[in-house]
């Protein structure tokens, strides 16, 4: 597991976004720039000012190199395709910060491109051999279910908190104009809505969205700062035959080394932006971040005391660009001043990252 404390060197200084919809009719290539193009605009620079660029895909996105291309930057430096999903949404600022900080870099473009909803579509990735030779599962959501089951009955949690969740996400996301889930949702429609895959209905599960985001990271820009990124986990639900807590995510590894890395506590965070790909999955990281007791997580739910979690819906109800748009609405809410630090997080299961941001 890994570590990363960067005192606060390296900013955000621009963010960009397409659309969210669920038929693009663009490809991905089209996506980046777009939003690639917005992020550097966005820190008042021109796409030839960028030395690095990073993206994150499951073979499902475009190249770096191409991307450079189309959008003009003649001198590419270090540059990388990391292979991996929602593991990378926060992590990928620790390798911007790092190439910053080494001198590597200036300014480091990060993007995710996909279209996924009318491409590639994420609930039929697989999740690994295990899922097909251990437990016949096929899928993330089988997957994460069964996890959810044994933590729903470890806390006591019901279908009620579930939906308290999800509909908390479609309060706060009402006057996102980006959010395509945006209706209230009262208990008798949750509960009339089908599953996936139980306790999953098909409003559990985030947004299946086309689109791109991107953020301009820079040694040389204001904006919020990047404090400290950690990456890990262990044997949990992405690893059911070794794990001795099949409910146990990524948070419940890196959480303790995110506070170690940072010099900061669970007390100092005022805004909170986690991967919430299913709605058991902010209960958890509450509960994991140290952010909420175990004991109180019913009522604080049932109360909505979690209207401070993903102010813009989160991909529950804005959508779903692989988390890096929850650390786009980090920023967004840095920059406003409505906050002084924030968490966002990245989910795929056991493993994943997790990152705070300081105004």
């Amino acid at each position: 597991m890994g570590t990363q404390a960067f005192a606060g060197r390296a900013a955000v200084a621009g963010i960009g976004m397409t659309a969210l919809t669920r038929r693009s009719g663009r490809a991905e290539l089209e996506l980046a720039v777009e939003a690639c193009r917005a992020a550097c605009a966005d820190a008042g620079l021109r796409p030839g000012d960028v030395d690095a660029m990073l993206s994150y895909h499951l073979g499902d996105s475009a190249p770096v190199v191409q991307v450079a291309r189309a959008l003009g930057v003649e001198r590419l430096g270090w540059h990388n395709d990391i292979a991996g999903g929602g593991t990378q949404a926060a992590s990928i600022l620790g390798d911007a910060a790092m190439l910053i900080h080494a001198g590597l870099a200036r300014h480091v473009l990060i993007y995710r491109a996909l279209n996924g909803r009318s491409g590639r579509r994420m609930n039929t990735v697989s999740t690994g051999p295990q899922e097909r030779l251990t437990y016949g599962l096929a899928g993330p959501i089988p997957l994460f279910a069964l996890a959810a089951t044994r933590y729903l009955h470890e806390t006591g949690l019901t279908e009620e908190h579930l939906h308290a969740v999800v509909a908390q996400s479609r309060e706060n996301a009402r006057d996102n104009p980006r959010a395509p889930r945006r209706e209230p949702l009262d208990l008798a429609g949750y509960l009339a809505r089908p599953y996936v895959a139980t306790p999953l209905r098909t409003v559990d599960c985030c947004q299946e969205t086309d689109g791109a985001c991107a953020l301009l990271v820079s040694g040389e820009l204001d904006g919020p700062r990047v404090r400290a990124v950690v990456r890990g986990g262990g044997p949990g639900c992405s690893s059911m035959d070794r794990a001795a807590d099949v409910s146990a995510i990524f948070s419940a590894y890196v959480a303790p080394m995110l506070w170690d890395a940072s010099g900061l506590r669970p007390a100092d965070v005022d805004v909170m932006l986690p991967y919430d790909a299913y709605s058991w999955l902010v209960p958890r990281q509450l509960e994991d971040f140290g952010l909420v007791v175990r004991e109180e997580l019913g009522d604080y739910l049932l109360e909505r005391h979690h209207a401070w979690v993903n102010p813009h819906g989160g991909l529950l109800s804005e959508g779903y660009v692989h988390g890096l748009n929850n650390v786009a609405q980090a920023v967004r809410e840095l920059r406003a001043g409505r906050h002084e630090v924030a968490l966002v997080t990245g989910f795929g299961g056991s493993y994943g990252s997790a990152a705070l941001l300081t105004a």
